[in-house]
This record gives structure tokens, sequence and C-alpha cells, in this order.
């Protein structure tokens, strides 16, 4: 069954009708090889084009009976070709014609993929130039540290979803390849030109060398890929989730006229989209693990994959396609803060300039070890000072702190205390995400 929040290319993709296509062009184009060869009489495969079709209905109907897909398909194309329907298939086994449409099918959900990318990074990188000088705290295990900027943040992201780009391409091509080569892989019963035929007219590769199906270490890297692009979906998500928090409200999603944010609570506004995304990253990664087990299989092959197949294919791509389309909205609607942004890199009265200040008394002379001591003992000063609500800036403390001001001059001092010392490098790093 199609999820709901599928688009309809990436349903079509799915649907039966569409497999049922792939299926029968596969089979079309071998018949047209097999022709060439001589293994089937001259002009029948133009024939059987000409009246090859199938009913998905009709299929299943017969499904019901002879319990196995490929020949209830086979079946009813049967009915419509006639006698010459014996041609078909010959010397192919049903793994030739799932595994080749299973790779167009994957191909296909993967171009949308890559193509909603290649998307966010327009509207990542249109972000990270808008607020490349938004300086804002930066933080590490949830604590204030040294500035950054809100550009940053963008640039983060748009640098590592490049990089899933990159493999989302090299997926593809791992399962661009095409498998007809018959019963346990040896073309016993077929020619390999039918394959590498049958491959060029699907802009596919030959398999080098396939058992029965098409090895599935192929299909593990995509949805390995998958998985780890599912992961920078859900850490730019959670980026958001903690900016939005009440105490801090340095970003926002939009929040829409008529939105409600709780059934009990008419003042919520809740993050419900960036939630969301980090619900279905847990969904999508989950298949990876499905398809690392789908690669170990019995001797040439069992179907013990297949079924886990069916339902990854569809199921993970849509969920995957949804989630970027969802991102990409959430993003570029995305609400920033720039007081709030300045009063929280304030609310630790200049604290985040620590580094600095030790690294000035290193500068002259100072052991690094002293430095350090002498600078946490104003720190801890401000902290004290924050927390019980007598604020007091680090930079007093350090102006009455007389082993600091015994190396540095108060005039050299108060100069340390300068934001823009952070973004100095700012060019340089945009220069290497943006190139």
């Amino acid at each position: 069954m199609i999820p709901r929040y599928s688009t309809a290319e990436m349903s079509d993709i799915w649907s039966t009708r569409n497999k049922y296509k792939l299926w029968l062009k596969i089979e079309l184009y071998a018949c047209e090889m097999q022709e060439k060869l001589g293994v089937i009489p001259k002009n029948k495969s133009s024939a059987i084009r000409k009246l090859a079709n199938f009913d998905e209905n009709r299929i299943l109907e017969i499904e019901e009976k002879t319990k196995h897909d490929v020949i209830a398909f086979l079946t009813n194309v049967a009915e419509y070709v006639g006698e010459d329907a014996k041609f078909i298939h010959k010397g192919l086994t049903s793994s030739d014609i799932l595994d080749t449409s299973f790779s167009l099918q994957l191909i296909s959900a993967l171009d949308l993929i890559i193509k909603e990318v290649s998307e966010i990074l327009k509207v990542l990188e249109k972000k990270a130039y808008k607020y490349k000088y938004l300086l804002c705290i930066g933080r590490s295990h949830g604590i204030h540290a040294e500035p950054i900027t809100m550009g940053l943040k963008f640039a983060y992201a748009y640098a590592e979803f490049s990089r899933n780009l990159t493999r989302l391409k090299n997926a593809k091509k791992e399962i661009s390849v095409c498998k007809i080569s018959g019963p346990v892989g040896t073309y016993s019963s077929v020619s390999p030109v039918v394959e590498k035929y049958v491959a060029k007219k699907l802009k596919l590769k030959p398999e080098t060398i396939s058992t029965q199906i098409i090895p599935r270490d192929r299909h593990a890297v995509l949805f390995s890929t998958l998985s780890i692009l599912a992961s920078s979906i859900e850490r730019l998500s959670v980026e958001i989730r903690h900016l939005q928090r009440t105490e801090v409200l340095e970003a926002e999603e939009f929040f829409s006229t008529g939105q409600k944010g709780s059934s009990a609570m008419p003042h919520k506004r809740n993050p419900v989209l960036s939630e969301n995304l980090t619900g279905l990253a847990r969904y999508i990664r989950n298949s990876c693990n499905a398809s690392l087990e789908n690669i170990v299989l019995w001797h040439e092959r069992d179907i013990s994959h297949s079924s886990v197949e069916r339902i990854i294919g569809p199921d993970i791509t849509i969920a995957m396609h949804f989630s970027l389309i969802r991102l990409k909205s959430l993003v570029n609607n995305l609400v920033i803060y720039p007081k709030n942004i300045e009063k929280n890199l304030n609310k630790l009265q200049g604290l985040h300039f620590s580094q600095n200040v030790m690294l000035k008394l290193i500068d002259k002379g100072v052991s690094r070890e002293n430095a350090y001591q002498i600078v946490q003992e104003s720190a801890m000063k401000t902290w004290n000072g924050i927390r019980t609500n007598k604020k007091k800036s680090f930079l007093s403390f350090l102006l009455s702190n007389k082993k600091a001001t015994s190396k540095i001059k108060k005039e050299e001092l108060k100069k340390i205390f300068d934001n823009k010392l952070y973004i100095k490098n700012i060019n340089h790093i945009f220069k290497n995400v943006f190139k």
C-alpha cells in the first residue's frame, strides 16, 4: 500500500501497473535480441510487441491460483499474444525480470530523491549567505562556548548534504545493473549477448557475475546511503528543535494562521515538522539493517530478501522523498530571531571571551596552566554572579584581577572583548563550503 504522504511521481514508480510495464519492457527487449541470435523465429519479436499487453486485475486473479507473480504475469500476457507467447521469457528465470525491474524502480526513485537534495542545497546556501555574519553563541555539551554565526549553521548543513548528494549518485551507479543470465547465473539457457543488449536499452550495466540474483550488497549500499541521509535530516531537525525551545528561541518553525499547537494549551507553538522528521529518520534507518541481512542468502539464492524488499523499496524511498520535501519547506520558511540571538550571546556576561584572554596571557609569557587558572578564577566569579542573579561582567572581574592586569594592560584587555574577532575567517570557511 502506497502511504498517503507520497507524491504522485514517487507513487507511480512503485505502482503495480508500472511494475508490470517494466517487466513487459524487459521481456520484449530480450525477445528482440533472441530473434537476432536466431533463438526465436524471424519477425516474431515485432509481432509479439504489437500484441503484448496485460491486465492488472487478471494477473492478480491468476496469481491467486499459481502463487507465483511472474508466471501469472506471463500467463496473462500470453492471453493477448497467443501462440507466439511461447517465445517470451525463453531461457530466462523470474529473477532476470524481477531484479532488473527493481533496479529500474530504485533508479527512478533515486532520481526524485537526488532532485530534492539538490533543491535543499539551494535553500541552505541562500540561508547561509543571508545570515553569514549574524553572530550567535556556539554551544558544546549544550553549554555556551564561543560565538559562531547563524550562517555557519546552514553552511554546516550544506556541506553535509553535499556529501549525501555524492553518496546518492554513487549509490545510483552501484544499483544501475541488469541481470539476464538465467537460472543460477551461468547463461546456460540464454546468451550473455541478450543481457548486454537489454542493459544497453535500459541504460544499465550488465552484472559482472550474478548467481540467480543481483548480489544484494549493491542494494545494501543504497539503503545505507539513505540511512545516512536520514541522520543528516535528523541532525538539522534536532538543531531547529533546540533553537526553538522557549528558553532559547533563536529560530522557530513557521506558524501559519489558524494553526493549532495543542488541544489543551492554546498558547503552544510546537516544532512539529522537525519532530516528524526525527521520527521518519528513525524509521528510514531501520531499513539499513534489513538490507544488510539480505546480503546473506543460501547458495545461489533463496527468496528471503524478496519479501523485505517489496516493503522497504517503496516505503523507504517514499518516506525519504516526503522527508526531503518537508525539510525543504521547513528550512525555507524558518523564522530567525536576531534580537533573541543577541540576548543569548550576551547572557553569560562575556564569558565566551575566556580563551582569548588566556591566549593573550600566554603571549605575555605566562604558562598555559597559570594562564588557565587566572582566567578561570574570574570566570567562576562571573558564573556565581549569574547563578545568584547578581550579574557582573567577566571583563569587570578581570579588570580587578591583579594577576591578569599585571600582564595585560586594561585598555588591551578591553580590546579582546570584541565579537568581530570570531568572524575574521568566515570567508575562508564559506569558500571551502561553497566552491
